[in-house]
């Protein structure tokens, strides 16, 4: 794995983590401003779309970079608009970050074979 492609996974893990948080306390915000007289759900609003926006150009960067197949692509899309999905495509990515070194250091002691 390059560089750029690391970097867009990650800049894609930094920020599914904040967009779910963003989601799930825009869905509290929601509920309060129904319930209660606070309202916040403007401002949470604008947070949660800016975080959402930055996840979709990030899911995009990193598709594009990782050449993930159809499925895994659609996968972490689907997780974006989903209220907790954000912590189970941070999770998922950590683990494809974590089998990427463990690839590459495998590489460098020659114990796998490079194609």
């Amino acid at each position: 794995m390059d560089i750029k492609t690391a970097t867009a996974l990650r800049r894609l893990r930094l920020v599914s983590a904040p967009e779910a948080v963003s989601f799930l306390l825009l869905l509290t915000c929601s509920v309060l401003k129904r319930t209660t007289e606070f309202d916040a759900v403007r401002p949470m609003g604008y947070i949660h779309g800016v975080l959402f926006i930055l996840y979709v150009i990030f899911w995009a960067d990193a598709w594009n970079r990782a050449k993930w197949p159809l499925k895994t692509g659609v996968i972490y899309f689907v997780l974006a608009v989903l209220p907790t999905g954000g912590f189970f495509a941070e999770r998922m990515l950590k683990r494809e970050a974590e089998d990427a070194v463990i690839a590459s250091r495998a590489r460098q002691e020659g114990a796998v074979k490079t194609s």
